[in-house]
């Protein structure tokens, strides 16, 4: 492990830090640690695949489809065992 020191600190900024990690049950070195590594730690991605997706291939251009109106009523769904399908 490694020490590091932190010199030149505002009062203000360590009293913030005091506070902090007695509200988490923690020493001040401890809340300094999670911290840091919250902060440093690699994000995750925040895109769904889908998106991801589109996003690699919106470079090479869409296609347009044309969607035919719908003309037939929509139908309820039977659940009769006799039913024809």
């Amino acid at each position: 492990m490694t020490t590091l020191t932190i010199r030149n600190l505002e009062p203000e900024i360590k009293t913030k830090l005091r506070m902090s990690a007695a509200s988490n049950g923690r020493s001040m070195e401890e809340e300094m640690r999670v911290i840091l590594r919250n902060v440093l730690a690699p994000k995750p991605i925040s895109t769904g695949l889908g998106s991801r997706i589109h996003a690699r291939f919106a470079v090479l251009g869409g296609v347009n489809l044309d969607i035919p109106a719908r003309s037939d009523v929509p139908r309820t769904a039977s659940f009769d065992e006799g039913a024809a399908a």
